[in-house]
């Protein structure tokens, strides 16, 4: 019997509406789409340059790759301390948005806002992160991006790491998903075969198939080979729904820790494991590429590749300051971000206005004419005008909240630190000072008292208008004993044609 689930919303999931034009423009004078003089050689000259205005009509597939733990300088369109050569074509080739945040932080948070449009906290789902066996999870009223794009046509496909709750009830293919393939959870909740447990005791950790388990990750040699499965995983999918629109939506577990890599990709990184997985990531960006050009359907296809949270570990922040833990600097949500699609967006651009991850699903409703919930609060908001550079289009976000430790009104970017019950706060102006450094907070109390306000303000909305997360009574493991159950690392070796 499937366990009983509770505290569910009591709205349909079908209250949905045509997404509209972007109508209004932000007050502060922030700047648009501008032209990148890459010297990475585009090799779309200016007659096979689209122009946003004749593809508004195209009903594009969609690729969503979502990267785990990735600084913001980690990839070379952002920084150069790692060679990413496929990146680097996507940059050349579409747009590079440099001012893009995640709504919330934390591999949880973060996927339940992009995959609603919302807060975590809106909906139940910020603060700590799902565990094996959690009675939390995503709430089956909740409309997902997967279920958002369904009603528009969409075959759609999620690989990767789903962790937005594990039981039944939650899983992707419960959630708007008509394919499922990765693991259900970070790829460090797991048991390594021949260690002890740690103080958590976590379970096997599975690796799925729909809503079963096929394999297991017990060791280095299956956690090496995992993106290489969600690799070819989705371009399986690709394969098989060329014909018809279809979403793949590929969360990836790297770069989060546990850091393995096959053999050959350590030795041809010199020995670095993490410069290795971003090769990995490199690599899977590049064939899918290609898939899509084989296909000849890459000028229809949408491939929008971003981070979850600021760079945790052996992370590269480049410019900024911070990272996925402590204060809310420009380090812990600024993500790096860029889009590619040959048919609707201008090669070689660069977008320095705001968006976020909660921005994705009122986007891309906008761009493949599916709908979005009237029934309900979204926080996200329409950005596909900066998405196709069309010229005068500004952010909607004249503001941009940080949680409840900071906000950004245009240049100037408020961090508001409680500890122990004391109120620090710091005023930077980003346009002068990008890295944070210095602190205008004692010249400009006014502005930090109404910045202040602001975010008080948000916070306090946030609080008054929450929906629940899902629960379930009497969670189980997925897979309490992998006894029969081949590791990654065999089952690869076993279906390898």
């Amino acid at each position: 019997m499937m366990p009983a689930i509770f505290n569910l919303l009591p709205e349909p999931r079908t209250a949905l509406h045509a997404a509209t034009p972007i109508l209004g423009f932000i007050t502060q004078p922030l700047r648009f789409c501008a032209l990148l003089p890459l010297i990475l050689g585009s090799t779309l000259g200016a007659a096979e340059t689209p122009s946003a205005a004749k593809n508004d009509a195209l009903k594009p597939n969609i690729v969503l790759i979502f990267v785990d733990d990735m600084g913001y300088g980690d990839i070379s369109p952002f920084a150069d301390k790692h060679k990413t050569p496929q990146l680097d074509r996507m940059a050349a080739e579409g747009l590079k948005l440099t001012d893009f945040y995640v709504s919330s932080v934390a591999c949880t948070p973060s996927r339940s806002s992009l995959m609603t449009g919302c807060y975590a906290q809106r909906i139940g789902m910020g603060g700590a992160v799902v565990f094996p066996a959690d009675k939390r999870g995503l709430n089956p009223s909740e409309i997902t991006l997967a279920e958002m794009l369904k009603t528009a046509g969409y075959a759609t496909g999620c690989f990767g790491k789903w962790h937005l709750g594990d039981q039944p009830e939650f899983l992707p293919t419960k959630q708007g998903f008509d394919e499922y393939e990765g693991i259900p959870y970070s790829n460090d909740m797991w048991s390594e075969a021949g260690k002890p447990k740690d103080k958590r005791n976590h379970p096997p950790l599975p690796y799925m198939k729909q809503d079963k388990v096929i394999a297991h990750i017990p060791d280095a040699a299956s956690q090496a080979v995992l993106t290489d499965a969600l690799s070819d995983a989705t371009v399986s999918f690709i394969q098989r729904h060329a014909k018809e629109p279809f979403f793949a939506y590929v969360p990836l577990a790297a770069v989060h820790y546990p850091w393995f890599v096959t053999p050959a990709r350590l030795d041809a990184a010199g020995g670095d494991v993490f410069a290795a997985q971003i090769t990995e990531i490199d690599q899977l960006v590049g064939r899918v590429m290609e898939t899509l050009k084989a296909l000849a359907i890459d000028k229809n296809t949408l491939i929008f590749f971003t981070n979850d949270n600021g760079g945790g570990g052996k992370t590269f922040s480049g410019p900024l300051r911070g990272g996925k833990f402590g204060p809310d600097y420009e380090g812990h949500r600024r993500v790096p971000t860029l889009a590619w699609w040959p048919g609707g967006i201008p090669a070689g651009r660069v977008c320095e206005e705001i968006g976020t991850t909660a921005d994705v699903l009122p986007t891309l409703a906008s761009i493949s004419g599916a709908a979005v919930p009237t029934d309900r609060i979204i926080d996200g908001k329409d950005i596909s005008g900066l998405l196709l550079c069309k010229e005068g289009y500004h952010s909607h976000h004249d503001i941009l909240y940080y949680g409840d430790g900071g906000v950004r009104q245009g240049k100037w970017k408020l961090v508001s630190i409680l500890q122990k019950g004391e109120l620090s706060q710091e005023l930077y102006d980003l346009e002068k000072d990008l890295s944070e450094q210095t602190n205008l907070a004692t010249q400009q109390p006014d502005r930090v008292k109404a910045m202040q306000a602001r975010l008080d303000e948000h916070t306090a909305e946030l609080k008054k208008n929450v929906r629940p997360a899902g629960l379930v009574a009497n969670p189980k493991p997925l897979l309490p004993d992998p006894a029969g159950i081949p590791t990654l690392a065999e089952l690869r070796k076993l279906t390898k044609p």
